[in-house]
């Protein structure tokens, strides 16, 4: 079964107030995403790294090098579509999908997914991350879906915050996004929301539905939450340079 590695960084991060984009901005003398980088790059692959890129592409790529494999999402309509700019460069049987905003994702979780995802020829396995509340250092995740389980535990729904009754926003076991695909069968499924539609937005959470009423079990792993705290505000990078070891 091959596989490969796949690292959302088009973004810009409107909300860091940077002119440069927010994967390229410093956490103890290197960029964000390259602390993620530097963490996978002894996980066996098919290829390099694939690095999706969009805002100021040119200077990310100049940044990180040749030793990626880029490509270009042209427009920023959601992490669904970021994930369709890679059809015809992924080229593994299973690929997972990371983010390079989220430098504390470490080798040993996404290896974890990677035998998950593998024992059980899974279509769709995911994290996550169940916190004791969300407040303090935890409040941070409080914007994050919340995982809906039925009473044998499968994963039924992921509702987002927006969408949360009182009693859903009191789950604590929330949505990281980061998800292992089975390539053949994401693809069809995102023929079927169609990649010629006026909006272009969609994300990957609507795949976890699709998968559901596809009749696939979706696959999860708990994750830390300190390997899933990702970069969207200065304050957020301030307290990240504050976890770097």
């Amino acid at each position: 079964m091959t596989q490969q590695i796949v690292v959302l960084a088009a973004g810009k991060g409107t909300r860091m107030g940077a002119d440069v984009p927010k994967v390229l901005l410093p956490l103890h003398e290197e960029p964000v995403i390259a602390h993620l980088l530097n963490e996978i790059k002894t996980i066996p692959q098919d290829t390099a790294p694939i690095i999706v890129v969009g805002f100021q592409e040119q200077l990310v790529k100049d940044t990180l090098g040749s030793e990626y494999i880029y490509v270009t999402q042209f427009d920023q309509k959601g992490t669904a579509h970021a994930v369709l700019s890679c059809k015809g460069t992924v080229t593994a049987n299973n690929f997972i999908v990371l983010y390079g905003d989220m430098p504390f994702t470490s080798k040993e979780s996404v290896e974890e997914l990677i035998g998950l995802h593998t024992k059980n020829s899974a279509k769709i396995s995911m994290f996550t991350s169940t916190l004791p509340n969300f407040e303090n250092e935890y409040e941070h995740f409080i914007g994050f879906g919340r995982i809906i389980r039925d009473e044998e535990n499968n994963i039924v729904k992921i509702q987002e915050h927006k969408d949360c009754d009182e009693d859903q926003k009191k789950i604590t076991e929330v949505n990281p996004g980061i998800y292992m695909f089975n390539t053949e069968w994401l693809w069809k499924q995102l023929e079927k929301i169609g990649d010629h539609n006026a909006q272009h937005e969609f994300y990957l959470t609507d795949i976890v539905e699709m998968a559901i009423r596809d009749n696939q079990t979706v696959f999860s792993l708990p994750i830390p939450a300190e390997e899933i705290y990702g970069i969207n505000t200065p304050e957020h990078l301030v307290l990240a340079r504050k976890l770097v070891n």
